[in-house]
């Protein structure tokens, strides 16, 4: 099974430095803990936090001689696709991305506005990723899973560091929302022995919660609210790896906390962001995340490719 370290997470921010935005802190009313910050990686390059592993997966293949002159193809319910899509302009090499029929189209407009080909199969994030497999080898492209690859983990990790840098590492507990687990994978090896990590995630879609109570990632469900974002059908192995190594928690949250949460980043701070991404405030709203009165936490807000008509 591939693992990564905090060294691989060292690593990409090297060869990623300048290639990706340094997202801003911002520390909010802290509600029961001592401190609250929320990173704002919804205003990375293409709207989320998936830039970071797509320019470390693409530029690691450059400099070993293995990106081909026929590009890349990657599956994706959306954020991944328009990474790798703008990973591959910025490289030269041309992107042609697989998403599902039920991806949102906003998230379709975006890659098609990057110059990606883009194909619309099946209604499950697996339906695009195995048609997209098959689509790289019948031509040599670069296959780029979404969540599954070392370099994609150890580029998304890049923003823990961020984290440690910008708290002067004096933050004890990191909430992610947990789709395949390319982030909180990332994100857990950097800070394994400097703060906790909970992996928040829909009742509807419990990836990371099925895949540590059973010993293995397993397939499960996809339904709900956030489905587009979070919709993939079994934690990816590494995530699994790190997750089990480091012993990231995990927490279910509900629909209706969701969007319960979404509405409040608007209405208190005007931030507009996927059901996804606002999982993981959910889990401190609504309670399935009740932090100690001295602890320091930060809430990631991982993507805003979002429709915002129904935040007015």
């Amino acid at each position: 099974m591939p693992v990564i370290a905090h060294s691989d997470v060292q690593a990409a921010a090297r060869r990623i430095a300048g290639r990706v935005r340094r997202t801003p802190m911002m520390e909010v009313e802290p509600g029961p803990a001592a401190r609250m910050w929320l990173k704002l990686e919804l205003v990375q390059h293409t709207g989320s936090f998936k830039a970071r592993g797509a320019f470390n997966y693409i530029l690691a293949a450059r400099d070993e001689g293995r990106l081909p002159a026929a590009g890349v193809v990657a599956a994706s319910g959306g954020n991944a696709g328009l990474a790798f899509a703008y990973a591959a302009a910025q490289a030269g090499v041309p992107a042609e991305v697989y998403v599902p029929e039920t991806a949102p189209a906003v998230k379709v407009a975006r890659l098609r506005a990057l110059g990606a080909a883009v194909v619309q199969v099946g209604t499950r994030y697996a339906d695009a990723q195995d048609a997209a497999t098959k689509r790289a080898a019948d031509t040599g492209a670069l296959f780029c899973h979404a969540y599954d690859l070392p370099e994609v983990c150890a580029g998304q990790g890049t923003l823990g560091l961020e984290i440690l840098e910008q708290t002067g590492g004096e933050v004890d507990t990191v909430l992610i929302a947990v789709g395949g687990g390319g982030l909180i994978a990332g994100v857990a090896a950097a800070l394994e022995g400097r703060a906790r990590v909970a992996g928040v995630e829909p009742e509807t879609i419990p990836t990371m919660e099925r895949a540590l109570r059973e010993g293995r990632p397993v397939d499960v469900d996809v339904s709900g609210i956030a489905a587009d974002s979070l919709g993939a059908t079994r934690l990816g192995d590494i995530a699994f790896s790190v997750a089990s190594r480091t012993g990231v928690r995990p927490l279910l949250v509900s629909d209706e906390a969701i969007v319960e949460a979404r509405r409040h980043l608007w209405g208190e701070y005007r931030l507009a962001v996927e059901h996804g991404t606002a999982a993981a405030l959910a889990a401190l709203r609504c309670g399935a995340y009740r932090p100690s009165p001295d602890e320091r936490v930060v809430v990631v807000l991982c993507g805003a490719n979002t429709d915002p008509s129904d935040l007015a």
